[in-house]
């Protein structure tokens, strides 16, 4: 294929002691690095300082971080039966569910917007463009080490992965998913991020980050169709029904954000004067 692109690339860097650092692991904190720095900032921008209001990215963070791995074991949960349980908390050998750390990151923003005393769907809002970024970035680790194993491909272009320790197939060209994944994210951040502060004016809060997940959730459910990931419903990867939910979430409470909005700007009945 004349647009093929191979890639020879070691997915492990290098081993400090027990730490195995891979180019998943370090574009992943690239990853989380930068959606928190769009995230918080235009947070800001919607509520104020952010100083004193309580250690929001670490709540997210460890939340979304035992959301992700829950849900790979849920997933491949065949690996730890048969005395391996202990084995779940083998983080080094890696495996974590995207999804499963999205919907972790969000019950940290909940814990957090209580805590801290402000809106959840303001945290949700400038989530929805900070995750946008973040699982771009992300995805740079996955193309590299060769994970998330694409479908075969006829057309003109494909990725070759012929490391010998890669995670990909050697000898197969594939789709390259999960850089479509990476190209989705960095669509949907170009055309809504430059009318963020525009459209946060025009609709209540958390519509616009209800919008920016479901768009992801109905392309990311679309997109997985091209992935090899075994089926776990109805034909369906674990993927598509994480996705299937996101969609299903933002349809349902965008209408009810926009009528609860609509609820509270209507003026209040008159109070007849006593004679």
């Amino acid at each position: 294929m004349p647009l093929t692109i191979v890639i020879d690339l070691n997915p492990n860097i290098l081993r400090l002691g027990p730490v195995l650092i891979t180019w998943h692991g370090v574009f992943s904190v690239l990853g989380i690095i930068a959606a928190a720095r769009l995230g918080f900032w235009l947070l800001e921008k919607d509520v104020g300082s952010l100083k004193g209001s309580g250690d929001g990215l670490a709540w997210m963070v460890i939340a979304g971080l035992v959301g992700a791995r829950l849900l790979y074991v849920w997933e491949n949960f065949r690996l730890f039966a048969g005395g391996q349980i202990l084995r779940i908390f083998a983080l080094t050998e890696g495996g974590i569910s995207q999804w499963g750390g999205l919907f972790g990151a969000m019950v940290g923003a909940y814990i957090w917007a209580r805590l801290s005393k402000f809106s959840f769907w303001k945290i949700i809002d400038a989530g929805g463009a900070g995750a946008m970024i973040g699982l771009a970035i992300g995805r740079v680790g996955d193309i590299i080490n060769g994970e998330h194993h694409g479908s075969p491909t006829n057309l003109p272009w494909g990725v070759e992965y012929v490391n010998p320790n890669t995670l990909g197939e050697p000898g197969k060209v594939v789709h390259p998913e999960v850089a479509y994944e990476m190209v989705l994210c960095l669509a949907i951040l170009g055309l809504m991020l430059p009318f963020h502060q525009r459209l946060k004016k025009r609709f209540p809060d958390g519509v616009l980050g209800l919008t920016y997940f479901g768009i992801y959730a109905a392309g990311r459910f679309l997109l997985s169709f091209m992935r090899t990931d075994p089926s776990v419903f109805l034909g369906l990867r674990q993927a598509q029904l994480a996705s299937a939910l996101m969609v299903v979430i933002a349809v349902i409470a965008v209408p009810v954000l926009f009528r609860l909005a609509a609820r509270g700007a209507e003026p209040a009945p008159a109070t007849p004067s006593r004679v």
